[in-house]
This record gives C-alpha cells, sequence and structure tokens, in this order.
C-alpha cells in the first residue's frame, strides 16, 4: 500500500512538473512574439557617421532638418532606368553594397534581402537598392540576370551601376557602411561590407543591420514597420 501510494505522488510529482514547464515555455513564447512585433525602442534613433551613435530628434524639427542626409545620386538599375533620389521619393528604403561575382558573404546578403522583399511585397512605399561595388564589371545586363536568378522584383528592388566614385563616396562617406574606424580609405580600396541601412523618406539614416544575422533581419523588418508609424 504504501509503495503504491509512493509511485502515485512521484507520478503526481512529474504531471505538475510538466504543467509548470509547458506553462513557462507557453510564457516565453508569448513574450518573444510581442518583442518580435515591437520595436525596440517607440522611435528610432538617427545616424549621422560612421560610430553610429544613435541622436534622438523630434520630428520636423530644425534640428532633424539639418542633420545628414542622404545626398542626390545619379545611377542604373537592371532595368537601364536612370535611378536618383527621385525614385525614392515618399519611400522607406533598405540599401546594401554588394556585388555580383561575389563568392562569399553577397550569396547570404542576397538571400536576406529577398526574406525583406517578401515582408514588403505588397507595400509600395518600402522599396530595395543594392549598389554593386564592381560597376565596371556589373553591367545593366550582368545585373539583370543576377535579378533574375535570385528572384528579384523589377522597380520593388533595384540594383544599381554606375560611377566607382560616386558609389564608393556613397558607400564610406554618406551611408557609413565600413566598420574600419579611423582607417583612410580611397577608391582603390575595395568597399565590402555586410552592413544594411535603413532610411526613411526624408533621407535620414535610421538604423544599420548584419546583412548575414537572421536576428539582425527580423529586428530590420519590424523597425521598417515602426518608422511606417512615426
Amino acid at each position: 500500500m504504501k509503495l503504491l501510494l509512493e509511485v502515485n505522488k512521484r507520478k503526481l510529482i512529474t504531471v505538475l512538473l510538466l504543467v509548470l514547464l509547458t506553462s513557462c515555455k507557453e510564457r516565453l513564447k508569448k513574450e518573444n512574439i510581442k518583442v518580435f512585433e515591437t520595436s525596440r525602442v517607440e522611435n528610432l534613433p538617427y545616424y549621422n557617421e560612421e560610430t553610429f551613435t544613435p541622436h534622438w530628434l523630434t520630428s520636423n524639427s530644425e534640428e532633424e532638418k539639418r542633420f545628414h542626409k542622404i545626398p542626390d545620386f545619379k545611377l542604373v538599375n537592371q532595368l537601364g532606368d536612370t535611378i536618383t533620389q527621385r525614385t525614392f521619393e515618399n519611400k522607406i528604403y533598405i540599401t546594401d553594397f554588394f556585388f555580383t561575382s561575389c563568392p562569399g558573404i553577397c550569396l547570404k546578403m542576397t538571400a536576406n534581402m529577398t526574406k525583406i522583399q517578401e515582408a514588403f511585397k505588397e507595400d509600395s512605399e518600402i522599396i530595395l537598392l543594392s549598389h554593386s561595388v564592381t560597376p565596371s564589371v556589373d553591367s545593366v545586363s550582368v545585373l539583370k540576370d543576377y535579378a533574375d536568378d535570385h528572384g528579384v522584383i523589377d522597380n520593388k528592388w533595384h540594383l544599381v551601376t554606375g560611377d566607382k566614385a560616386e558609389i564608393y563616396d556613397l558607400g564610406r562617406n554618406q551611408y557609413f557602411v565600413e566598420n574600419d574606424l579611423g582607417i583612410p580609405k580611397d577608391i582603390n580600396d575595395f568597399l565590402h561590407t555586410e552592413n544594411f541601412l535603413l532610411v526613411d523618406k526624408k533621407r535620414h539614416i535610421r538604423g544599420i543591420y548584419n546583412g548575414l544575422n537572421s536576428a539582425s533581419i527580423n529586428q530590420l523588418i519590424t523597425d521598417v514597420k515602426a518608422l511606417k508609424n512615426e
């Protein structure tokens, strides 16, 4: 009799532990979903230099109007169309730097850009922009072939080529995509980075993300949604 009671007691304890563990897992799952669906902050910060120190500005303030903006540019996409800042007027865009013959990180970056494209496929306010860092090789036809191979949606995701000096200046001095702080570089130094940048409708940089990291890509998607609501 005592043995039977002891066995039943152990079974009861086991059942209670399983119930508690299941409850905890469900609670953590819900909390994780909540974090994923909301941005880290109420309003995204602004950035204006290579250390990516966040600045907290009031929208439409004089300080915001004077803050660093991506300047005008003139490039050509995979369709042979001229791409300028007018293309991105009243648009939020995500940008990166790649090259079609890259055997390493670019393929992963392209795959993650494809995920972002899919997340905002039906949202006309969101556009993607990928700059070739080997524009002499990545001609319009080469970019078009690459776009077709990787499911790029024309006019949703622009793969651009153009003047190398302009592209490198944009990457290093306007988007600040390289992490080599304090190391001077010129056009002869290859531009290679895994960073994605989030740019708002006023051309301000509002986020930097690791284009190789799934969690960072998820955060980028979340931050785009938050930026739309500002």
